[in-house]
């Protein structure tokens, strides 16, 4: 079996009329993201990092923006479709660790719903998923509370 390791990041910038979803959690708050799907940030950058430790394509080749099979989508459903394709290249999860980078909402209280959340769509153990969230003290777009961004790094086991 071999390990590998891989990155992922993504941002969205805030959408009056939206609905917030972060790590398949509906976050109550004035504004949503935007995006072609429900623009989950954190379920987004890890769906890359899991696809770039594999050496896949990115998640806009494999669930592109200009389909409308994935309008509107859901992060969760995402994860699960990454899931699958993991699965059809002999790939397991190893760990998964993400920060989303958000000066509003306060997002501590969401993060154990966040991690059950997506720990049940990757079919992994809770205990494989890490989430943090922080601020960047209202420096850059994100503290002038323009969007929202997520890091997310992996490990994969390949047969």
């Amino acid at each position: 079996m071999k390990t590998k390791i891989g990155h992922g990041y993504d941002v969205h910038r805030f959408a009056p009329e939206r609905e917030l979803w972060i790590g398949c959690v509906k976050i109550p708050y004035e504004m949503g993201l935007m995006g072609h799907s429900d623009a989950d940030v954190l379920t987004h950058a890890v769906i890359d990092a899991l696809f770039g430790a594999a050496g896949l394509p990115d998640i806009g080749a494999h669930f592109p923006d200009t389909d409308d099979r994935y309008k509107g989508i859901s992060g969760e459903k995402l994860l699960m479709l990454t899931r699958e394709i993991l699965t059809e290249h002999g790939i397991t999860i190893g760990n998964i660790d993400c920060t989303v980078i958000a000066e509003q909402p306060k997002l501590k209280k969401y993060i154990s719903d966040m991690r059950r959340a997506m720990s049940l769509a990757l079919g992994i153990n809770l205990d494989d998923i890490n989430i943090k969230a922080t601020t960047e003290e209202k420096l850059g777009f994100t503290g002038r509370l323009e969007g929202i961004s997520a890091h997310a790094v992996c490990l994969i086991n390949i047969k």
